[in-house]
């Protein structure tokens, strides 16, 4: 079985967590031997761009220093050999171009969308 996983909400847990959830799972069911392609859409296509970091979050006393590294997480999943696509629209509209994105990305045009979920046995939306 291969599944389709869309991530659209972004920084979804990622104070709690550090991670977004989707991404994390995806690693683990990778791991696991799930044949898995990932497809960042709407406001998540920002996971993608190479050079983003966030300043430590300071609650009162409490610092909290371990800030999410979400490119680096889906440049992991390209390097465990997880086809990573990102709607090319939804990139130009936040002001992102193919020089400031993490290597392996494939962009694809929205209209390109029901090619992709036909060749997945299952898509998750999240």
């Amino acid at each position: 079985m291969k599944a389709l996983n869309i991530v659209e909400t972004a920084y979804r847990a990622t104070l709690e967590e550090q991670d977004d959830p989707v991404v994390w799972i995806t690693h683990a069911m990778k791991g696991a031997g799930a044949d898995l392609t990932v497809l960042l859409r709407g406001n998540a296509v920002n996971y993608a761009v190479a050079a983003q970091g966030a300043p430590p979050l300071v609650f009162g006393a409490r610092t909290q220093k371990n800030a999410p590294r979400l490119a680096e997480a889906v440049a992991g999943l390209i390097g465990k050999g997880i086809e990573v696509y990102a709607i090319r629209e939804d990139m130009v509209e936040r002001g992102l171009d193919d020089e400031t994105l993490i290597d392996g990305l494939i962009a694809i045009r929205r209209a390109e969308m029901p090619s992709l979920f036909e060749s997945h046995d299952q898509v998750w939306h999240w």
